[in-house]
């Protein structure tokens, strides 16, 4: 049975199922997902938890032997398989329909894998687990769904947040759920009243090193050079992965490139900003920058931000940290000329 990630509680308020897949896009989500499984099944008396991961190698016999031995520890078990490839192979197939058909009483199998393929997705092994027990997919958490992630994940520790302050935690935090989460943590630790406002997010946020990266931008938005390169010297010092700092820029140039693209075929300013979450407070440094460039202009930034990255990655030559200075006095509103050789 298929079912959706909110539904898993009610299905475990039931019983643990005989054999449960967990996958998709968010690590932090599955993870989660198996702790709330680990401890229904110490509820129903699998007090005994055998964990195996299908690396090279791997002896798939030992799920077979794994359920039909008695528990050293209780009467029941619960044997968690790790599928780092998403596809088990042949043997692994026939390992994991074996258990799903036999369905021993003591027994109960979680296998937990990444992303699967769709070809994966209506495999043999993957519809006996159907058949048998539960399949939970966690799907991307994008750019529409953050805030309500982000505005649930508030309330589950006790924080009430205005919209400003969830579109603020929204818009630092897109694209690293774990970051998210650990935010939302730390919040719960310094706020005393519960209540949240956008200036405390935005205190918080400016004091974690990881996230001085969201302010490079603003300052670059905002037109002042200067700073600008006095940040990234300080990123720089403190360790920061260029690759870090180049994709954070990249997706900010890619949300103004289609803003610029927007104004240009005379979509209303109000109505663009409000489309792609801009909020009022950084109203004017977004304005400033669009006012800057062109369109023209902003896919020409994207094309520079494609080759930090395949410089930071090897893929071509040059100065990563020279790149990405450019990069930002570009954006800032300053011409350079790139005389390293193109990659």
């Amino acid at each position: 049975m298929r079912i959706a990630s909110d539904q898993l509680a009610q299905q475990l308020a039931k019983d643990l199922p005989a054999a449960l897949l967990l996958h998709g896009d968010e690590p932090l989500l599955i993870e989660e997902t198996c702790d709330a499984i680990r401890q229904t099944a110490l509820q129903h008396g699998f007090e005994e938890r055998i964990r195996m991961s299908a690396e090279p190698g791997f002896d798939w016999q030992q799920i077979h032997e794994q359920s039909q031995s008695l528990s050293l520890f209780s009467s029941r078990k619960l044997l968690e398989l790790r599928l780092p490839s998403g596809r088990p192979g042949e043997p692994g197939a026939r390992a994991i329909i074996e258990f799903c058909d036999q369905m021993p009483a003591d027994t109960a199998l979680l296998v937990i894998a990444g992303r699967l393929e769709a070809r994966v997705k209506q495999s043999r092994w993957v519809k006996a687990i159907d058949k048998c027990g539960v399949i939970i997919e966690h799907h991307a958490i994008g750019a529409d769904r953050l805030p309500g992630w982000i505005h649930t994940r508030l309330k589950s520790r006790s924080l009430n947040a205005d919209t400003e302050a969830v579109r603020l935690l929204s818009h630092y935090l897109e694209g690293n759920l774990l970051a998210a989460a650990q935010e939302i943590d730390k919040l719960a630790l310094l706020c005393t009243d519960g209540r949240l406002s956008a200036d405390q997010i935005m205190s918080s946020i400016s004091d974690h090193a990881r996230f001085n990266v969201y302010t490079l931008v603003d300052v670059c938005l905002s037109g002042d050079p200067p700073k600008a390169l006095r940040m990234l010297d300080s990123l720089r010092a403190e360790g920061v992965e260029p690759v870090l700092i180049n994709w954070v820029l990249t997706r900010e140039i890619r949300v103004l490139a289609q803003l610029a693209a927007g104004l240009a075929r005379g979509k209303p300013r109000n109505q663009l900003f409000r489309a792609y979450n801009i909020w009022a407070r950084r109203n004017a440094i977004v304005t400033a920058a669009l006012n800057r460039l062109e369109v023209p202009g902003w896919w020409g930034l994207l094309q520079q931000a494609g080759r930090v990255d395949r410089i930071a990655k090897g893929r071509a030559q040059g100065d990563v940290w020279l790149a990405l200075e450019r990069m930002c006095l570009n954006l800032g509103g300053v011409k350079t000329v790139i005389a390293e050789k193109s990659g």
